[in-house]
């Protein structure tokens, strides 16, 4: 379903689409909407029921800046959690369509991921862990019978059920590209963090020691000529970029949403800026989204 956003004079002004995630404890309902961000979802997890109609009117009065929202409510909410059917019955009459998603499992595979994580059900806090899932297939089976999409995840993976939620709620049926960060650094300065690929090439010929280039930085045309002259660089590159090129795929095969490729040298100043406009051009050339950052290139 969507959500439509009326203009002053009842015309369409934006589309919507209102998810509320629900479903049996130890389902996967955290991993579920971790999913949701990945897709660029607004999400909140454990909203009580009734607030759910206030941030619907929130949305709608966003003007199309918030278009995609995911929420979690289920019986963590206790006693508030009773309110859910009153919830989604406003909703309807504030005008909003939503669109439920239930996650259950088997009692089996329920109680061993229980004992796993050694998490208590929150039903269960006098007698078992049965107890407390037969308690709560009760409480949820009004819901479950109205939910728009039903997931058994007893026996998804992880990356299974994020491939599966990717396939159904992904804007226009399509799952979303990888981010690609390209970080130029100075190995002097230490290694990024968050660096999934390091690539060191201090092994280059270094402008540094080149007067007249030392001051510039691999964004300037006389860097990088200095930098591409080298018939080193083009075989470092081709390799690279052959390496590369093989690991996006299997990447956006894995459901990684992001990928940072770190490229080095000493300072991070030249050699490493020039490579990471390349490596970006042809990327982006390649429908890849690409953002770029100069993390050394100010220091001295």
């Amino acid at each position: 379903m969507n959500l439509y956003i009326n203009g002053g004079r009842g015309e369409i002004v934006e589309k919507m689409r209102f998810v509320i995630i629900t479903g049996l404890s130890g389902a996967g309902k955290s991993q579920a909407v971790r999913c949701f961000e990945d897709l660029g979802y607004f999400c909140i997890d454990n909203l009580p029921p009734l607030l759910i109609p206030k941030f619907a009117e929130l949305a709608l009065q966003s003007e199309g800046k918030i278009n995609r929202i995911a929420l979690v409510s289920d019986i963590r909410g206790g006693e508030f959690f009773a309110s859910l059917q009153e919830a989604l019955q406003t909703l309807e009459e504030i005008g909003a369509a939503y669109e439920v998603l239930f996650l259950e499992a088997s009692d089996d595979v329920l109680i061993r991921r229980f004992k796993e994580t050694r998490r208590r059900h929150p039903l269960a806090t006098v007698g078992s862990i049965t107890e407390g899932l037969k308690k709560e297939r009760k409480l949820l089976a009004e819901i479950r019978a109205r939910a728009d999409k039903l997931i058994d995840t007893s026996f998804l993976s992880p990356q299974e059920l994020k491939q599966e939620i990717k396939a159904i709620y992904a804007p226009d049926g399509k799952q979303e590209n990888i981010l690609i960060t390209l970080v130029a650094f100075g190995f002097k300065y230490g290694i990024p963090l968050d660096a999934d690929l390091v690539f060191d090439v201090r092994f280059l010929p270094n402008p540094h020691y080149i007067e007249n280039l030392r001051p510039l930085t691999g964004n300037h045309e006389l860097v990088k000529e200095y930098v591409w002259q080298w018939s080193i660089t083009y075989q470092f590159f081709e390799k690279l970029l052959d390496l590369i090129q093989f690991l996006i795929p299997c990447y956006i095969k894995e459901g990684k949403p992001q990928l940072v490729i770190a490229i080095g040298c000493t300072g991070g100043k030249h050699r490493s800026v020039a490579l990471v406009n390349e490596l970006g051009k042809i990327l982006q050339g390649k429908n890849y989204p690409v953002v770029k950052e100069y993390r050394d290139i100010e220091r001295v």
